[in-house]
């Protein structure tokens, strides 16, 4: 294989974020069923965070720099097998079920979230170094206010968005501005949403489940 290419099922390069970073709290939505379908997604066999273990040495510089600053990280995605990424996308081409819409997509009909690239067909997740995230005030133990909650797909959630509350976009770039400094890249429609630069498999999609016993097989 050259570089950047890996056995999609060799999880020997990952490991469990919580390892790495602690303090971390963890929603994992998609073994949920409070997601934009409303099941629990494929392939996802455990509620637990996994990531390369470049991305999450990355990350645990971010969570220093931020837990002195008063803030801890919540994770609502890391690692996505590309069975998950399938499927959203028969969710999204074969199934009439809308049931979801009101809290996730209510402005847009199912098919304009891929072509709005809400929705990918190939999710970066899934080469293992992308994550959703957000701020939890120590204070007050509450999330910070993003103006718009996780996996909201409307305009609103555009990281650039301005038409929501100074505080609001003060909050999303508290949050950007220490991922980018440690690292990552941010995406222009989700302001939860960020890739590591310079990731160790760019060009592998990963089809493993998301399953600490897994990784320790």
């Amino acid at each position: 294989m050259g570089i950047g290419h890996k056995d999609t099922m060799d999880p020997s390069g990952f490991v469990l974020l919580a390892d790495f970073v602690p303090s971390i709290i963890q929603e994992i939505r998609y073994h949920s069923t409070y997601n934009f379908i409303g099941d629990r997604i494929d392939g996802y066999e455990e509620p637990c965070a996994l990531l390369t273990k470049e991305a999450a040495r990355a990350l645990k510089n971010v969570s220093n720099e931020l837990i002195v600053q008063g803030y801890r990280l919540k994770i609502f995605d890391a690692y996505r097998p590309a069975c998950a990424v399938k499927h959203f996308v028969l969710w999204g081409i074969e199934d009439q079920d809308i049931r979801m819409k009101p809290y996730f997509y209510p402005d847009l009909m199912k098919q304009e979230l891929f072509a709005k690239g809400y929705i990918a067909k190939q999710s970066s997740h899934s080469r293992g170094s992308t994550v959703d995230l957000t701020l939890l005030d120590m204070k007050t133990g509450k999330e910070l206010d993003m103006g718009s909650p996780f996996d909201l797909f409307s305009e609103i959630s555009h990281s650039d968005y301005t038409g929501i509350t100074e505080e609001q976009y003060a909050n999303r770039m508290i949050l950007q501005h220490a991922m980018t400094r440690n690292g990552f890249m941010p995406l222009d429609c989700e302001w939860w949403h960020f890739t590591l630069k310079g990731e160790p498999y760019p060009d592998t999609y990963f089809e493993f489940p998301v399953s600490s016993e897994y990784l320790r097989k």
